[in-house]
């Protein structure tokens, strides 16, 4: 299923990133496009810290939705 990720959309982790102490699931914000398929994203704790802002794959994000979509 083709997602269409944007900057500023809140995505969560479908796979581990243990080299950086992300588990899956673990929620982040779309900052940047960086290629077709490739997004910068920043995760952060409760308070706002950023706990690591990386490049992720679209395969490896699930994007994250608040409202239901209107047929």
């Amino acid at each position: 299923m083709k997602q269409n990720i944007k900057i500023l959309d809140v995505v969560a982790l479908l796979q581990p990133m243990p080299k950086v102490g992300l588990r899956k699931g673990q929620v982040g914000t779309v900052v940047e496009r960086l290629a077709d398929e490739v997004f910068e994203v920043e995760f952060c704790d409760r308070k706002g810290k950023t706990l690591a802002m990386l490049p992720v794959n679209a395969k490896d994000l699930l994007l994250l939705k608040y409202e239901l979509e209107v047929a």
